[in-house]
């Protein structure tokens, strides 16, 4: 069952962190596993392991961009 989170503490680096575009990267990459998952049905197993394993890595430098692209944007707000 899941749990209703009542607040949640964001540095403040991430105020201005792009969400939405956050989220849209976690879609394609759902995605990309059900890709791997039909693959996996349709008997190529080694194929959904590789798109897994490339995604995997790409998300992760998506995400690492976003958050970095935040810091970027908190540091000119609080340089000014």
């Amino acid at each position: 069952m899941s749990k209703k989170v009542r607040s949640v503490r964001v540095p403040k680096e991430f105020e201005t962190l792009n969400l939405s575009g956050m989220i849209r990267e976690c879609e394609k990459h759902l995605r990309d596993i059900e890709s791997a998952t039909l693959l996996k049905q349709q008997g190529n197993p080694d194929a959904a392991e590789a798109l897994i394993k490339a995604r995997q890595g790409d998300l992760g430098r998506k995400i690492g961009k976003l958050v970095w692209e935040a810091r970027v944007q908190f540091g000119k707000t609080r340089g000014d």
